[in-house]
């Protein structure tokens, strides 16, 4: 067997990026580098080989530049920007479609490279690889949106929200919800576990217009969903099966949603037990429901701009002197960790701008157990392997992310796939490649920019690997097993790294072929005992708990939540999965910046024998218990609203 080698990253199909030429990579996103090498294999779930006609983007602008700026510096033809973006004088992000004319114009145009500091790649899939309905123009007038809401306003950003339950009524049976935005533009989608079914758009009149601010999915008004109660009520009980499908709401279908199960939480009246009587109980909500692709990619490749638009939809449609409070359950486990990531950054400017009138709470994440991130300080010329369990029948690609602080260009990378007796050759800062085992197409990619768009301080080194099972013959398949990576000190100073695991699960009832990969060393303790040596200063693994944050929750003005277990003895106060406060492990060494510690903390297990909290299941009068701090942070959203 001959040695395994890497091979130059290919000319991009869409950017027209030569990504081996020297610091192609450096300042750019590595997951749209990748996403080239493999020809969107990862992205696009259709059969569609063909490149995509757009692909979405989130935006950073420079220092000093705002919306409109850009606006005025592009066309239309080739970079569109929902026009919601106009409504927040002095706003750094927004999100857009690019066509390629996009990445030619970025190269040869300074006044425009000016103007954008970073971007980042979205999940490419439908609908949001068209066109949108009326973007920004040069000199676009502003068109506020009508039924604006004053007071305390509660937003939600989730999937799977059943509308007509019970819990979001007021005393009359008409819906709390004023203003519903699904993200959705087709039926019967290409997801995983979906095929072969055609997309059919939906119809707009039973899902409702697409909303002219947005430029996609589906806009329902308060007016329009008491309507479409009132049209099926029988004997005064609403036939919430026959309205869903009215509405083309075919996931409320399922008995279990998470965005009812968290919005109930958040605002629901509790339970004939235990009633609640309180502002959030009564109060007015945005409701956003995710592009149901978002869903069932858990790895959060929609989600950097699927959250903004959210974010941005909830706030056009609150009056300047309302009060909102947004609940965001939702998150992903690689990242910076240090609140540099552009949606991170974008809250915080939002929050920011808005001056006390936002507040956003986010869950602390459930990891802690999972053995996805790793920590340690390589000591000059120390060499210190990872072993990457990556699990057989696999269905999705899986990415390990390994952060290194400024200053670290001495740390070199070398992999050694599974099944191999010779690592690939070793990587230095810079360098980039792909493994195509004995074919022709990638198996697995590794890029090591000097700088990366994922965060602003140090750089991020990205390995990904294509599905270790596919049933397309023809589809690229990466060897399961443990790959070694290993980090080497090649300086003359410690270096302190984070490597994290990307999530890769399975969404509450969907079969998308999603397995979790891990990190495997000798020395750490699988027994579930938490008091453990890990997360000690000397102890002898470098898999941490400590430190495992979701990617979502590490900015400066959210308000990230951990879980704890409701009447437990103190030895056993925190939910087993959520990151604990204070940190047990804060003797260690640790990247600049980075957040390890909930801001505040929430039941998340409110019983003594089982986890979860008990809340609404997607029918009236059903509940469910489910696990995670995705339930501790929508009681925190509830205290924040009724203590405005």
């Amino acid at each position: 067997m001959s040695a395994p080698t890497w091979s130059p990253l290919p000319q991009g199909e869409f950017t027209g990026t030569d990504w081996s030429a020297p610091g192609a990579i450096d300042g750019q996103d590595p997951y749209l580098i990748w996403a080239e090498a493999d020809h969107f294999a990862g992205y696009r779930r259709g059969s569609d080989k063909k490149p995509p006609k757009w692909l979405p983007i989130v935006i950073e602008l420079s220092p000093g530049a705002d919306v409109p700026a850009l606006v005025a510096a592009s066309r239309t033809a080739w970079l569109q920007i929902p026009r919601v973006y106009l409504n927040v004088p002095n706003l750094r992000f927004c999100s857009a479609r690019v066509k390629p004319r996009f990445f030619d114009k970025l190269r040869n145009d300074s006044h425009l490279r000016s103007l954008i500091q970073r971007f980042e790649l979205g999940l490419p899939v439908e609908p949001h690889t068209h066109a949108l309905i009326d973007p920004c123009m040069p000199n676009s007038p502003l068109t506020p949106a009508s039924g604006l809401l004053g007071g305390k306003v509660l937003g939600l950003i989730d999937g799977g929200l059943a509308l007509a339950n019970s819990a979001f009524l007021d005393q009359h049976g008409h819906t709390r919800i004023r203003h519903f935005w699904r993200q959705d533009a087709y039926q019967n989608g290409n997801w995983p576990g979906n095929q072969p079914r055609h997309r059919e758009p939906l119809d707009p009149a039973r899902a409702g217009p697409t909303p002219h601010d947005m430029g996609y999915g589906h806009e329902l008004s308060g007016a329009a969903i008491d309507a479409a109660m009132a049209a099926y009520t029988r004997q005064g009980q609403v036939d919430e099966d026959a309205l869903y499908q009215h509405l083309q709401l075919w996931d409320l279908s399922k008995p279990v949603n998470h965005g009812t199960h968290v919005m109930s939480l958040a605002c629901g009246p509790g339970n004939p037990l235990h009633p609640i009587h309180d502002d959030a109980s009564r109060s007015n909500l945005v409701v956003v429901q995710l592009d149901w692709s978002n869903v069932l990619d858990t790895s959060g490749g929609a989600m950097n701009v699927s959250v903004l638009d959210g974010l941005m939809y909830i706030l056009a449609r609150c009056a300047p002197s309302a009060q909102v409070v947004v609940n965001i359950s939702w998150g992903t486990l690689a990242g910076p960790h240090d609140g540099s990531s552009i949606l991170e950054a974008a809250m915080d400017q939002l929050i920011a701008l808005y001056g006390g009138r936002l507040q956003i709470a986010v869950p602390a994440g459930n990891a802690y157990q999972s053995r996805t991130h790793a920590n340690a300080t390589l000591q000059p010329n120390q060499t210190l392997p990872l072993h990457w369990r990556v699990q057989p029948d696999d269905r999705t690609q899986s990415f390990l992310e390994i952060w290194l602080p400024d200053g670290a260009q001495a740390v070199q990378v070398c992999v050694t796939p599974p099944g191999q007796t010779e690592p690939l050759p070793a990587r230095c800062m810079g360098q980039s490649g792909v493994w195509t085992g004995d074919g022709s197409a990638p198996l697995c990619g590794l890029i090591y920019p000097t700088t990366s768009a994922l965060g602003s301080q140090g750089t991020c080194i990205l390995l990904a690997l294509e599905p270790t099972f596919s049933r397309k013959r023809s589809a690229a398949t990466a060897p399961f097993g443990v790959w070694q990576v290993s980090l080497t000190n090649t300086g003359t100073s410690e270096i302190t790294f984070d490597a994290y695991i990307e999530r890769d699960d399975v969404a509450i009832g969907q079969n998308t072929g999603a397995r979790q990969s891990y990190f495997e060393d000798a020395d750490y303790d699988t027994s579930g005992n938490i008091g453990a040596y890990v997360d000690h200063k000397n102890d002898p693994t470098p898999i941490r708990r400590s430190g495992t944050f979701n990617s979502l929750s590490t900015g400066q003005n959210t308000v990230s939540v951990g879980g704890i277990r409701r009447d437990a003895s103190p030895s056993g106060h925190f939910a087993l999965y959520s990151p604990r406060k204070p940190d047990p492990d804060a003797s260690r060494p640790q990247r600049p910046g980075v957040k390890k510690v909930p801001d505040t903390l929430q039941v998340s297990d409110d019983n003594v024998a089982l986890w979860g909290v008990r809340a609404a299941g997607s029918r009236s009068g059903s509940t469910v218990r489910l696990v995670g701090t995705s339930s501790a942070a929508p009681l925190e959203a509830r205290a924040l609203l009724n203590g405005l």
